[in-house]
């Protein structure tokens, strides 16, 4: 049996459309009229679907965190969109559909050093202006792995339906790898920002889980 529980920010959305949903279909029975019947309780039971869709969407299953020295795990659930290298870096890029689960995790043992909220645009996550003009969330790890001391960035990019990036970590934190950093509210994508001597494993089209797949090796 999978275990899991739903993420806090999930509530505001999940309580008040059940509850309303609920109340609908309560009153519809109390109404005469055939075609008004039709339309409280088809109201209703379509906010009763959206808290139970929202119970799926903000879900955190419970995970066995891969464990190893020099791996760099994957910050976030999704499809590898594209893998691209600059001069300095190289850059995953992570495309998390509104059926992926939407919490972030850290890819490494490290400090949090820098935790910067940029306001930007909404565009969809498949057009190259997202991921540098989209509201997002820029989350600088200083690893502590004994194979290097680099710098890692997990960036949380909103997007179309996305409308905002939630961090939970704070400058000085001390994580593990795998620990929660983050969520996305509906579907958005996730960069991760690695070292250019950096091996990345994984490819593009490929789907990847937070805390368990191997992104890179170090």
């Amino acid at each position: 049996m999978i275990k899991m529980s739903v993420l806090k920010e999930g509530f505001p959305f999940i309580i008040p459309s059940f509850a309303g949903g609920a109340a609908l279909i309560v009153v519809s029975f109390y109404v005469s009229a055939f075609l008004l019947f039709i339309i409280i309780v088809s109201l209703g039971s379509l906010a009763v679907i959206f808290s139970l869709f929202c119970v799926f969407f903000f879900r955190d299953p419970k995970i066995l965190i891969t464990k190893g020295d020099g791996i760099v795990l994957s910050p976030c659930n999704g499809t590898v969109m594209e893998i691209t290298e600059e001069e300095n870096e190289k850059i995953v890029r992570v495309f998390l559909s509104i059926f992926s689960v939407h919490l972030q995790r850290s890819p490494v043992d490290g400090t949090v050093t820098d935790v910067t909220h940029k306001d930007g645009k909404f565009y969809a996550a498949w057009n190259p202006r997202a991921q540098s003009e989209n509201e997002q969330n820029i989350i600088t790890i200083q690893s502590e792995n004994k194979q290097t001391s680099d710098v890692f960035v997990v960036r949380q990019i909103a997007g179309f339906l996305a409308r905002r990036c939630v961090s939970w970590v704070k400058q000085g934190d001390v994580l593990k790898a795998g620990d929660k950093i983050g969520m996305i509210k509906f579907s958005s994508q996730v960069d991760l920002h690695l070292h250019k001597n950096t091996v990345i494993i994984v490819k593009e089209g490929e789907k990847i889980k937070a805390g368990i797949t191997v992104m890179a090796v170090i």
